[in-house]
């Protein structure tokens, strides 16, 4: 399976692939539209989504939006994109900070209603079994638990 992101094709193939002229993926690329990678020797490599959005451009482009307003269009869909990322990167890491804190403590009330400390994974055992333990569960996958949904 082959990575969206790498940069395998040259300026030829990928105006063939996305069914434009060279020079044209030079003008979007002097403009800002879709930015191939350099090479040591200076020469563009496309990626498959750098072509995904060369057809996107030229769609939008022969829907009559301008090239301006297609730029803009492209750089709020990335801004969107990396946000996103950002965001699953911060659910994960509070979902590990809340599993795996250290010292965290879970807390129950006693029989006489007094408040007993537990270690985090450990249970109470239950002498009298009237103690109470409150359970809160955890997000898994960025979604809520079924009693916050």
């Amino acid at each position: 399976m082959m990575d969206e992101t790498e940069h395998l094709f040259s300026i030829s193939a990928a105006a063939q692939l996305a069914g434009m002229h060279p020079q044209t993926l030079r003008q979007y690329d002097r403009i800002g539209l879709v930015q191939p990678q350099r090479t040591a020797g200076r020469s563009r490599r496309y990626s498959l989504r750098d072509i995904v959005q060369l057809r996107e451009v030229q769609r939008l482009s022969n829907a009559g939006v301008s090239l301006e307003g297609i730029r803009r269009m492209i750089d709020l869909e990335n801004q969107v994109h990396r946000l996103q990322s950002r965001v699953a990167e911060l659910e994960a890491a509070l979902d590990d900070a809340l599993i795996y804190r250290p010292g965290a403590r879970t807390f129950a009330a006693g029989i006489a209603g007094e408040i007993v400390t537990l270690d985090q994974g450990r249970r109470r055992v239950q002498a009298t079994g009237g103690e109470l333990v409150v359970w809160r569960p955890v997000r898994q996958n960025g979604r809520k638990p079924p009693s916050e949904a």
